[in-house]
């Protein structure tokens, strides 16, 4: 039984320019839905109101430190220094926990600092092959891995900005309402 018409997509990826208020999006419809969510989302780290880098958060409250300013380390976007071993500790296994154990799969986000580490875009590529619903973010500008992901059939891909915040919210909750109706069958 299929959970959907044909022209559904199982995959919903939030993309658009950083600052366009992605993360709150999937973090307030994460919030508001019945489906068991698993997985991960970012936080910015401010002091003083400046970023000084990004911290990973899963959704059974582990966290750590993503990428910093003063993170001394051989990778790095922008002026942060990318902390890949937390990345391989921390959001990797809470995706392989959300695709066993969850309903909803969450990833937040697919961008150029994660897609740094092979074994990221495999655990990505898992999550797609699974039948479970995936709700994430991708990053806008072109990269080649991104940009093929964004093609794949599954994937239903949403540009998000401050004036569609609300009419993209409900989207997504209607999306996932739907995932929560056809579970239970």
């Amino acid at each position: 039984m299929t959970r959907f018409a044909p022209e559904a997509k199982r995959v919903y990826l939030l993309t658009g320019r950083p600052g366009s208020g992605k993360t709150t999006l999937l973090r307030e419809v994460v919030a508001q839905t019945r489906l068991k969510a698993g997985g991960f989302y970012t936080e910015e780290i401010r002091i003083q109101g400046v970023r000084q880098g990004f911290q990973i958060v899963t959704l059974d409250g582990n966290s750590t430190i993503l990428a910093h300013v003063d993170l001394h380390s051989s990778y790095h976007v922008s002026k942060y220094g990318v902390n890949l071993k937390e990345l391989e500790r921390v959001a990797i296994p809470a995706i392989r926990q959300a695709i066993r154990w969850r309903d909803l799969i969450v990833i937040d986000e697919i961008g150029k600092m994660e897609l740094i580490l092979p074994s990221f875009r495999k655990v990505v590529e898992e999550a797609l092959e699974s039948e479970k619903p995936v709700l994430g973010t991708i990053m806008l500008k072109p990269h080649p891995w991104a940009d093929e992901l964004k093609r794949h059939p599954a994937v239903r891909v949403i540009l998000v900005n401050r004036g569609n915040h609300a009419q993209v919210a409900h989207q997504v909750s209607e999306w996932l309402r739907s995932w929560r109706g056809s579970s239970s069958e």
